[in-house]
């Protein structure tokens, strides 16, 4: 027995070498991958560092084309108006894009290792909702198609909200912080001017569809974007909004409709311009500019001038136009997406341009 127990030793021995063996080759195995691991992490994090810089530079330098671009136009003699058929919005151009610089314009534009796409909109092309007075909000909501019994409490709510003076009395069925402070999470009103258009999804009584209109699909949510218990209401069938506050009204601009870019909904909030007299407006607007002021883009806010070019616009409205309306824009947001291989970032930016030499940045960020 003693004997067959030494026979069995050295082989048991060896077995548990064998063991011990393998669970080292394993546990080196797994120290390697995991090392192989943290390094491809690092190296891509060093790699994007990396496109991080440059994309940005391409971001920047996208808003500088749309800088030079916007300059071009208003150094243009022959166009002295900005339109939907020029160049920087994206439409065919005019005199200057067929024979000035703006005729090699590029859309895609390679630099260094990546690319860049821009796009150019025009601020003016809606109406300023920090400086909409009542009667303003409130034909802005019939136009969307709220019903009038909600029309008095969405007005109020975003009269409040602007207010600086928070020790101001409530507008008519408006909403001031002890409201919003009983809501979940609590939050404060603004009491000052509206920096993203988003912000109305927090005011009392502007439900999404309101702030986005109910044919309004292909959206990315806004940032302050969310439900939030006790406001916006509910109802088994939500109403239906022809167009949206993100269709007629922007934070940011001088305070004048451009009459060539402006929508029919939007050119709606100038008195007297009735659905009708809006839609002859945009219809008198095309067609290629002749140089004769009569065809193509408006020219003018002379009051003569748009009562001989729309017909049935009445000179009463025509110099309400005059009043509230300009054909020259000088506030436009600039939209960059810029890409480096599968990496991309999209940069935002606001224009202000006083003329050719002097058109500044007014924000700028990133996506």
């Amino acid at each position: 027995m003693n004997l067959s127990h030494s026979h069995r030793r050295p082989g048991s021995q060896s077995g548990i070498a064998l063991v011990i063996v393998m669970i080292s080759i394993l546990v080196l195995a797994i120290l390697a991958g995991g090392f192989a691991y943290s390094m491809k992490v690092e190296t891509t994090l060093a790699r994007n560092a990396n496109s991080e810089a440059e994309l940005e530079w391409l971001g920047r330098s996208g808003v500088e084309y749309a800088r030079w671009i916007l300059a071009q136009q208003m150094s243009c003699p022959l166009e002295p108006y900005d339109a939907l058929t020029q160049v920087w919005a994206g439409g065919a151009g005019g005199p200057c894009s067929t024979n000035g610089a703006l005729v090699d314009v590029q859309r895609t534009v390679q630099l260094g290792h990546g690319t860049f796409t821009w796009k150019i909109t025009d601020l003016e092309s809606k109406f300023n909702i920090n400086t909409a007075t009542e009667p303003v909000l409130q034909q802005a909501l019939i136009v969307m198609g709220v019903d009038a019994s909600d029309i008095p409490p969405v007005v109020g709510s975003i009269l409040d909200w602007i207010d600086p003076n928070p020790g101001n009395e409530t507008h008519i069925e408006g909403a001031k912080s002890e409201y919003y402070h009983r809501l979940t999470p609590p939050y404060d009103a603004k009491n000052g001017p509206i920096d993203d258009l988003s912000e109305l999804l927090l005011i009392k009584g502007v439900s999404q569809d309101m702030y986005w209109g109910s044919n309004s699909t292909n959206h990315t949510q806004a940032h302050f974007q969310r439900q939030v218990s006790g406001y916006g209401g509910a109802s088994a069938v939500p109403p239906a909004y022809s167009v949206g506050f993100v269709d007629i009204f922007t934070p940011l601009s001088t305070g004048k409709l451009n009459i060539n870019t402006a929508s029919a909904a939007a050119l709606q909030l100038i008195p007297g311009v009735d659905p009708m007299r809006a839609e002859a407006i945009v219809a008198a607007r095309g067609g290629e500019d002749d140089g004769s002021g009569l065809v193509g883009p408006y020219r003018s806010t002379d009051p003569g001038y748009l009562f001989n070019r729309v017909p049935g616009l009445g000179l009463e409205v025509a110099r309400q136009i005059q009043r509230l309306a300009d054909v020259r824009s000088r506030t436009f947001e600039v939209q960059v997406d810029a890409q480096i291989g599968n990496y991309k970032r999209q940069f935002i930016a606001v224009l202000g341009r006083i003329s050719p030499r002097d058109i500044q940045v007014l924000t700028f960020y990133w996506k």
